[in-house]
């Protein structure tokens, strides 16, 4: 996928044909509002008919001093013409709310972008703050990029004294300004955010309008304004689209409406029991909206609690859910054992981040397959999958519920802080190509002089699944070891051996899809191998070598556990192999004892996502080219 060099002067666009896509990133104080303002733009994109994808990259810190490095919020989009799998390497143009946002997020701007910085804002209190011993904007450190300078601020005050705001709710205001001149920049449409505006201050229409006029001021900068030297009006062309209705969507959204989806899919209600956690507290706020779907949701008061009571409701009926990031999942553990020793159907979504402890709360990682795949005490597997979009997320969801109902086992879904957060158009699916897969609950009481089996097992090895108190069926459940069959406690060597057999057969023997090739063909020099949001990189940097030439193809695994059979052989068709993932080679570890594949890792735990051009440096480098 080609992105542009830069913004395009009019005298370079007479001269140019358009760009494909476009990366802009808003930067600035977490209280400046750049994540409501990319939204936005996200918003006004989509209804352009771009394709798109963002990443909104927060602090760590819930309110960090004002104008410092690490208070700095920044949202990213890439959009345009063609298809777009990320957020985009380095960013075309840089919206700079102060001196802080600037330092922290100009060295990814391509050389030649755009710098459009709010001047106003670059006094000698937060040039120190930012750690600049003199003003980048006055001096040659920003000679590599082109420089807009504009006193955003003042701009900003003087577009809404009419309303009579205080001088700290009017500067609350510029974000909407620096809107109105995106929108100008990119020939977007303002009516879709003044609507908003309206609805979201509808109890302060005196804020409403004060906003409007912001953006309206902004926007009429870029009219009236002589900056036609610096900036050109762009407008990209929408993108190729099937047929049908389409919405941005998230990855918790997605995730969310997919479990919801899935529930209805096996007729059962849905049961969340979940506590805060960064980034997988978006799931809870989106289920509560859910109610009249059979969503029941509970915050409970830690982690534990969380999970016992998800588990609680799959012993009582009801789908199971809890979700969490990697500290949270390290305390659900020993629940997720008794989940898999009763034998009861729940769903653990991981929304990976940085770790370990507390970690990089707000950062992205691939960090916990280790945890997902072994992290238990006793041999206790369960099914893994790994979403790989936002839109996938919801495939995803509905996957893991039919595995956990089906073979009444928990299961694992993993996503990350980049899919929760990232957004990306999602064409809604018709839910009647969704084969139903209805839970029967055991109710027939057993024959006159025969004894209720709990522990019996159907042709998945799955046993049955029964509401406490039905009639006839009264039997145990708890965490110590159970007897073949009559689910007794059983302590016996030869049953533990036995049934330890058959907890590891059923996941191994759960019907997994073929893996597939995102791109390619089977056989070659070179697989690049990954698994969840690595996909987008990944698929675009084996699309820019095989446009070169270079025999690689794209393999993703959506079931890390059990893997599907026939990802051996398909490995082994290639003479390399190389899996990019952020951490430090997971995934490379459990191929290499699976398969006794010489996998190499390309590892990445920044924090932020993999750019397309370092996998593509790695193929290049892998080829020897």
């Amino acid at each position: 996928m080609a992105t542009a060099t830069h913004i395009l002067t009019p005298e370079e666009a007479s001269a140019n044909p358009l760009p494909e896509a476009v990366v802009v990133r808003f930067a600035g104080d977490s209280g400046d509002g750049m994540q409501l303002t990319g939204g936005q733009f996200t918003l006004s994109t989509a209804l352009a008919g771009n394709d798109l994808a963002t990443f909104p990259d927060f602090p760590a810190e819930i309110r960090a001093p004002q104008g410092t490095l690490f208070g700095v919020s920044a949202f990213q989009i890439n959009f345009g013409s063609t298809e777009i799998d990320t957020a985009g390497d380095a960013p075309d143009v840089l919206i700079a709310m102060n001196p802080a946002a600037l330092k922290v997020n100009v060295e990814q701007l391509k050389p030649g972008g755009l710098i459009i910085a709010d001047e106003g804002e670059f006094g000698d209190r937060n040039l120190a703050k930012a750690k600049y011993d003199a003003n980048p904007l006055e001096d040659d450190s920003l000679a590599k990029w082109r420089l807009m300078k504009l006193n955003i601020s003042q701009l900003t005050l003087d577009a809404v004294k009419p309303f009579g705001l205080g001088n700290k709710e009017a500067l609350r205001c510029k974000n909407m300004w620096t809107l109105g001149l995106a929108l100008w920049m990119f020939d977007r449409d303002r009516q879709p955010i003044i609507d908003w505006l309206k609805a979201k201050f509808a109890k302060a229409p005196e804020l409403a309008e004060a906003n409007i006029a912001a953006l309206n001021a902004g926007h009429a900068y870029g009219e009236t304004a002589e900056i036609g030297g610096q900036v050109g009006r762009l407008s990209v062309p929408a993108a190729p689209a099937e047929p049908g209705l389409y919405r941005t969507i998230t990855g918790a959204e997605s995730i969310s409406l997919g479990l919801v989806a899935g529930a209805q899919l096996a007729s059962l209600p849905l049961f969340y029991g979940g506590y805060p956690i960064t980034p997988a507290s978006a799931i809870l706020h989106h289920l509560a909206r859910l109610k009249e779907y059979g969503v029941t949701t509970f915050q409970a008061e830690d982690e534990i609690a969380a999970v016992a009571s998800a588990l609680g409701s799959s012993y009582a009926g009801s789908l199971g859910v809890t979700c969490s990031s990697g500290p949270g999942i390290a305390l659900k553990t020993e629940a997720i054992g008794l989940a898999i020793m009763t034998e009861l159907p729940l769903v653990i979504v991981n929304a990976q981040r940085g770790g370990p402890s507390t970690g990089l709360p707000t950062k992205t990682e691939q960090s916990d397959l280790y945890q997902a795949v072994y992290g238990r005490n006793g041999d206790a597997p369960v099914p893994v999958i790994a979403s790989r979009s936002a839109a996938d997320c919801f495939d995803c969801a509905i996957e893991a519920v039919r595995i956990a109902t089906q073979y009444m086992t928990p299961v694992m879904l993993l996503t990350d802080g980049y899919l929760q957060n990232a957004a990306e158009p999602w064409k809604v699916p018709d839910m009647s190509d969704y084969a139903p897969f209805p839970v029967t609950f055991k109710t027939d009481a057993p024959a006159e002089g025969e004894k209720f089996l709990p522990y019996a097992r159907d042709n998945k090895l799955a046993r049955p699944w029964v509401k406490p108190g039905t009639p006839g069926l009264l039997h145990r459940i708890g965490g110590i070891e159970k007897a073949q069959g009559t689910g007794n406690i059983d302590y016996a060597p030869a049953n533990h051996q036995a049934m330890t057999d058959i907890r590891r057969d059923k996941v191994a023997g759960i019907d997994v899809p073929d893996q597939e090739l995102a791109l390619g063909e089977a056989g070659g020099k070179l697989a690049v191998v990954g698994w969840g949001s690595t996909y987008g990189p990944i698929y675009q940097a084996v699309r820019r070598a095989r446009k070169k030439g270079l025999d690689v193809a794209h393999i993703h695994i959506r079931h890390i556990w059990p893997m599907p059979k026939n990802l051996g052989e398909l490995l082994k068709g290639f003479d390399k192999v190389i899996v990019p993932e952020m951490n430090t080679g997971q995934l490379k570890t459990v191929l290499r004892d699976q398969y006794l594949i010489d996998a190499k890792p390309l590892n990445k735990v920044s924090g932020q996502p993999f750019r397309i051009a370092e996998i593509e440096a790695a193929i290049e480098e892998a080829l020897g080219n």
